[in-house]
């Protein structure tokens, strides 16, 4: 590899003082380096211009899981391989450690790595599409004490309930607000859809484990007379849309996915036990 793009965050890449020692490094082992920031014309967080990906062959994402989120979606239909370096907390997605950069951008340019796939869902409102590689998210909105929600699978009812939401999630994103919300921890190499209520008013609501054929309709049921919004769907925690009673959103798996750069052969698990093994 030898031409790269650099998505960086601001507020983690302070006056971007690492993208420009990364591009620098690069640039004296004769590899060219263009750098993208949140606040750049060209970048603005979810969408990149067309020229300054054209020819890239990696992306070297600097922040944390939520900038990695980002760039996933402004190169999702490029399909180039990512490779995140954590300047964040957890850092699910950012596999290489600020300590590490320059042995990491060694192995980039000498083609020694491996590539993981990760899965993404459909998501269809209001004759909105949407991807995700994280989850869709449906919160209550306004006043709304709880909201009803309806979800089917296949088209057959599995439940309805009260709750404050519910997360649909990816196997990437079951260690995200899923987690929080005591849903199940999934193989991230896993095909699978997580559904998990948020503070359900119920004592038998559960995260069910769904496989990635499945396709998941979410229905929702009118609770207030005086409030016309019930609730509120993002993807990714972006593209916030308003829904009404009689509102649905359908998820289903994407045809796309992100390409993640792997530098190391570590175990899932291991991973586990260091960021949340408490």
């Amino acid at each position: 590899m030898d031409k790269f793009l650099i998505l960086a965050n601001n507020d983690k890449d302070i006056d971007l003082a690492l993208s420009k020692k990364i591009t620098k490094y690069l640039s004296e082992r004769k590899a060219e380096a263009v750098i993208a920031s949140d606040i750049s014309k060209d970048y603005d967080g979810l969408h990149i211009k067309e020229e300054l990906i054209r020819g890239v062959e990696a992306v070297i994402v600097l922040g944390g899981d939520g900038t990695m989120l980002r760039a996933a979606h402004a190169v999702g239909t490029h399909n180039i391989p990512i490779l995140g370096i954590n300047l964040g907390t957890m850092g699910f997605l950012t596999e290489v450690e600020e300590s590490n950069v320059y042995i990491a951008l060694d192995r980039l340019l000498n083609n020694d790595f491996t590539i993981e796939k990760r899965m993404m869902v459909e998501g269809r409102v209001k004759d909105k599409v949407y991807h995700s590689l994280n989850d869709v998210v449906i919160t209550r909105a306004g006043f709304s004490r709880i909201i009803g929600l309806s979800i089917y699978v296949n088209e057959q009812l599995l439940d309805t309930y009260e709750a404050d939401g519910v997360i649909v999630a990816t196997p990437t994103g079951s260690t995200g607000y899923n987690l929080s919300a005591g849903g199940p921890i999934v193989s991230p190499k896993s095909k699978a859809i997580v559904v998990t209520p948020i503070s359900p008013h119920s004592l038998t609501s559960k995260s069910v484990v769904f496989d990635s054929s499945d396709k998941i309709r979410i229905e929702i049921v009118k609770k207030r007379r005086t409030q016309e919004t019930e609730a509120i769907v993002s993807f990714d925690g972006d593209n916030n849309m308003e829904l009404s009673a009689g509102d649905y959103v359908s998820v289903s798996l994407s045809e796309r996915e992100i390409s993640l750069i792997k530098m190391y052969d570590v175990n899932f698990y291991s991973v586990l036990r260091d960021k949340i093994g408490g």
